[in-house]
């Protein structure tokens, strides 16, 4: 179902990037970003591949978002920088932990050969 979405978005960001932009762009993007986040989420939870920087990085992109809004304007932006990584390194840390749990189940159901 992931690669219906994916390919949804993909025909609507073209529509978007023809027509010069506009919720078409907007969408498109927006869809393709799920189901790539589907893909990688149902793969790396499976143990089957670690997309640990991946989704670590989604969490500390929307940081990034909601700590630029709510900073004064008189703060340098580099500050945001500082809870980016505190975001993304508590993520990766317990991603990581999370695929390799994953993977020796996954592991330990394989008939040997």
């Amino acid at each position: 179902m992931s690669e219906v979405a994916i390919f949804a978005g993909l025909i609507a960001v073209v529509v978007g990037f023809l027509n010069r932009g506009g919720p078409a762009l907007i969408a498109g993007i927006l869809l393709c970003g799920l189901g790539v986040f589907e893909v990688t989420a149902r793969e790396h939870f499976a143990g089957f591949r670690s997309h640990t920087i991946l989704l670590a990085a989604i969490p500390a992109v929307a940081m990034e978002y909601l700590l630029v809004q709510i900073m004064p304007a008189a703060w340098p932006r580099e500050t945001a920088l500082i809870g980016d990584a505190i975001v993304f390194g508590v993520m990766f840390w317990f991603l990581r932990g999370r695929w390799a749990r994953a993977r020796q189940r996954r592991l330990a159901r394989l008939p040997k050969a």
